[in-house]
C-alpha cells in the first residue's frame, strides 16, 4: 500500500530572509524543432529530469495536425494546477475543505492590436461546490496575489535570454 500524497509545506506566512529572489525549485524543459524544424509545428519537450517528456503540435485551429500538445494547453494545465494549489492552502488557513475546488483555465493565443505581434489571454473559472460565494471571493483574491501564475500575468515576469555558446 502506497502511502497518500500530501500537499506541500508551503505557507503564506513570511518565512523566508533577504532583499533578492531565493529559488525553491528550478528546472529545464528543453524544446526541439523536430522535422519541421518549428517547436510548435513539430517539437519535443523535454524536461531536464525526464518526467515531461511530451511531442508538441500545432492545434488545428492554427494549421496544424493536432496530434500532439500545444504551448498553450501546457501554460493553462500550469497555470490552473498553480492557482489551484494558491487557493487550496489559502482555503486550508482559513479552516476550510478544498477537496472540492476545481480551476477551469481558458487561454487564448491572438494578435496583439497595438503592435500585430501575439498575445495570450487567460480566463480562469474557480468551481467550489457548496462554499459561500462572500467566504470564497476573498480567499480568491488571496490565491491570486499568492500564485506565480497570476503574479506573472498582471506584473510581468523578470525574463533574461541568452545566447548559448
Amino acid at each position: 500500500m502506497t502511502d497518500p500524497i500530501q500537499p506541500p509545506n508551503l505557507s503564506t506566512e513570511k518565512d523566508f530572509d533577504g532583499t533578492s529572489f531565493s529559488p525553491i525549485y528550478t528546472t529545464t524543459v528543453t524544446v526541439s524543432g523536430g522535422t519541421a524544424s518549428h517547436g510548435r509545428a513539430s517539437g519535443r519537450a523535454r524536461s531536464d529530469d525526464g518526467v515531461l517528456d511530451l511531442s508538441l503540435r500545432m492545434p488545428a485551429e492554427l494549421g496544424g495536425d493536432g496530434q500532439g500538445t500545444n504551448p498553450e494547453q501546457l501554460f493553462a494545465a500550469g497555470f490552473a494546477a498553480c492557482f489551484h494549489g494558491a487557493l487550496s492552502l489559502v482555503a486550508r488557513q482559513a479552516a476550510l475543505d478544498p477537496s472540492t475546488i476545481s480551476v477551469d483555465a481558458t487561454v487564448a493565443f491572438g494578435r496583439d492590436p497595438e503592435d500585430g505581434g501575439y498575445l495570450l489571454h487567460v480566463d480562469l473559472v474557480v468551481s467550489w461546490p457548496g462554499t459561500d460565494p462572500e467566504i470564497a471571493a476573498p480567499l480568491l483574491e488571496k490565491a491570486d496575489s499568492l500564485c506565480p501564475y497570476a503574479r506573472m500575468a498582471w506584473q510581468g515576469t523578470p525574463t533574461t535570454i541568452t545566447l548559448a555558446s
